[in-house]
Formats: structure tokens, C-alpha cells, sequence
């Protein structure tokens, strides 16, 4: 769980960095331009949505997580009902790919 607490850390950095999107539309368009390092989707989202970003991530080579409630992922970001988040910032992307994967040590 700590881990979460990290990986959500860093989401509302990037939001207050405003190198966030959100919302499948945003998120889609984003990615397509090459602008998202990786993207997160809420646990409870819809499986279409999760089937059809789990594709669009694989077509453009972009990771994807799948982690969290909507309401946290939205919470950490200063939105609501926000279940698919993309990261516009590659360091931030991979810290967060990094601590998912179970491998950070910082300090």
C-alpha cells in the first residue's frame, strides 16, 4: 500500500506540474500525438475502456498501469471521476512505471 501512496504522490506532482490529462478523449488524443509516457487506469473503470486503452497503449508503445479506485486516481489529481490519467513528464512516467514494477529506492 505504500507503494500506492507514492505512485499517487507523484500523479498529484505531475497534475500541479500540469503534465497531466485525463479523460479517455484527452488521454487518446495525447497519446496519438506522443505526448503521454504512461498512462494509468482506475481498477473499477469500465472493461471496454481498459480493453480498448490496454490496444491504443500497445499500438503506440506507451506503458500502461492499471491501479487504484477512480476516486482515489481522481483525488490525487484535484478532479472527479477521473479513471484513465496520462503523464506528460518522462522522468515522472518513470519513477512511477518504477515503483509499480516494485523496484524504487530513493534516498
Amino acid at each position: 500500500m505504500k507503494e500506492n501512496k507514492k505512485i499517487l504522490g507523484l500523479i498529484g506532482l505531475a497534475a500541479r506540474a500540469r503534465k497531466v490529462c485525463f479523460g479517455t478523449d484527452s488521454v487518446e488524443e495525447q497519446i496519438k500525438k506522443k505526448k503521454v509516457y504512461v498512462v494509468i487506469v482506475a481498477t473499477d473503470s469500465s472493461q471496454r475502456t481498459k480493453e480498448k486503452f490496454k490496444k491504443i497503449c500497445e499500438k503506440y508503445e506507451v506503458p500502461i498501469i492499471i491501479n487504484e479506485q477512480i476516486e482515489t486516481l481522481s483525488k490525487a489529481i484535484g478532479k472527479s471521476n477521473k479513471a484513465i490519467i496520462g503523464i506528460e513528464e518522462e522522468n515522472l512516467s518513470k519513477e512511477i512505471q518504477k515503483i509499480n514494477n516494485g523496484g524504487e529506492n530513493i534516498g
